[in-house]
């Protein structure tokens, strides 16, 4: 019996080791391996580590995702916590998975007007799409009403994709259950000729006409490295501006 045991477990190990958690809490000051994806590729945005939180301007509609991760992360859940400061104007707060170029999938919480089927939808709702960032056009996966996040309070988004699936959830509350990605590679219009799997892909975090501060992005499941912002900086808080961000 022992040895049925022993075996078993050192079966067992190699396959343990797969899962992983990769983590982000900006407490080192650094932002090596994040990458800025604007839509429609306009110009960047302004990201600041201050009190060890990431934070973030935008006085533009268009949404801008600061991004990292691996093309062939697959099946993972992103969270983080996020806290809307102030609002500008239609503003958007999204989490985005199975990031390949400028390809995405993203939800958001938002108060600009959506197009379902060519039915107009204005109010704030929660709004889950894929497409070409690059692109103005999207395929909606799921769409319904929802209060905005509220101002200078801590919400936590996660978002989970396995295989061709993604659900949604705003602080511990299911909000889109599992949802298919549909493929619709050359079905509805030349730009999605190239349209991917989404099986496969990095993650990321935006937002569009707010100023907001992110923290915790923490990304589990298997296939992730345990990395990220493990190491807590010394000496106090930090107030570092990184001028640098790569762009797609």
């Amino acid at each position: 019996m022992k040895f049925i045991l022993i075996t078993a477990v050192l079966f067992l190990l190699p396959f343990a080791v797969l899962a992983g958690t990769f983590l982000e809490t900006f407490n080192n000051g650094d932002m090596e391996g994040w990458q800025e994806l604007v839509q429609l590729n306009n110009a960047p945005g302004s990201w600041e580590i201050i009190d060890d939180e990431l934070h973030a301007v935008s006085h533009e509609t268009f949404i801008r995702f600061l991004t990292t991760g691996d093309d062939a992360w697959e099946n993972y859940t992103l969270e983080f916590d996020v806290k809307p400061l102030k609002k500008h104007g239609i503003g958007v707060i999204a989490i985005a998975a199975r990031i390949k170029e400028t390809w995405v999938v993203y939800c958001s919480i938002e108060d600009r007007i959506k197009v379902v089927d060519g039915e107009a939808l204005p109010g704030s709702r929660v709004n889950c799409v894929a497409g070409n960032l690059h692109d103005v056009i999207f395929i909606s996966l799921h769409s319904k009403p929802h209060a905005l996040l509220r101002l200078n309070k801590w919400s936590n988004l996660k978002l989970t994709v396995h295989q061709n699936t993604t659900a949604f959830s705003i602080n511990g509350k299911q909000i889109i259950e599992p949802t298919k990605i549909p493929n619709f590679k050359g079905v509805l219009h030349p730009d999605f000729n190239e349209f991917p799997d989404f099986l496969m892909g990095g993650v990321g975090f935006g937002l569009a006409n707010y100023t907001a501060r992110f923290d915790n992005i923490t990304v589990t499941g298997d296939g992730i490295p345990n990395s990220g912002g493990f190491a807590v900086a010394p000496g106090g808080k930090l107030a570092t501006t990184w001028g640098t961000l790569k762009r797609f």
